[in-house]
């Protein structure tokens, strides 16, 4: 059980208190840069972000019997959900920040049925909210990135 309170907590952010959330998107944003910005490979960045959902949904339904459903401690949904943001697009910290705003204000404000995902059984409730938040702000980062590359300016 320690294994999945460590995986769901992300080594511990979720114990930190108010803004564990913030806080594991953050540190997901850290991990990215660190391990991508020299050389980004799409393989490598597609397993990884499949590894971290597969093990969110495993840890998700192995602490929701302890903790309750999505309970605060669980930030490896927003992991999960940072990666998805992530994508794709070119690792500069200018993206970054920008995915970072994004992931967090869908994650937060949860529109466009990500609400409704929450009430999806275990690991799946707790992850497909942020997955789908990470879904929207990747797809409104790949416009931006486009509109960047053509140099269109507003």
């Amino acid at each position: 059980m320690l294994f999945h309170k460590l995986a769901a907590t992300v080594f511990g952010i979720g114990y930190l208190g108010k803004g564990v959330g913030t806080i594991a998107a953050f540190v997901s944003c850290l991990f990215w840069y660190l391990i991508f910005h020299n050389t980004y490979s799409n393989s490598t960045s597609i397993l990884i972000t499949i590894g971290v959902i597969a093990l969110g949904i495993w840890s998700g339904n192995k602490v929701e019997p302890i903790w309750g459903k999505d309970h605060n401690r669980v930030v490896i949904d927003e992991v999960a959900g940072m990666f998805i943001s992530l994508l794709f697009v070119p690792v500069t910290l200018h993206y970054i920040l920008i995915a970072f705003v994004l992931f967090r204000f869908f994650d937060i404000l949860k529109p466009l049925f990500i609400k409704r995902l929450e009430l999806l059984p275990g690991g799946w409730g707790v992850m497909m909210d942020d997955i789908l938040a990470g879904v929207y702000a990747n797809i409104i980062l790949q416009t931006v990135v486009w509109f960047n590359l053509f140099n269109v300016r507003f």
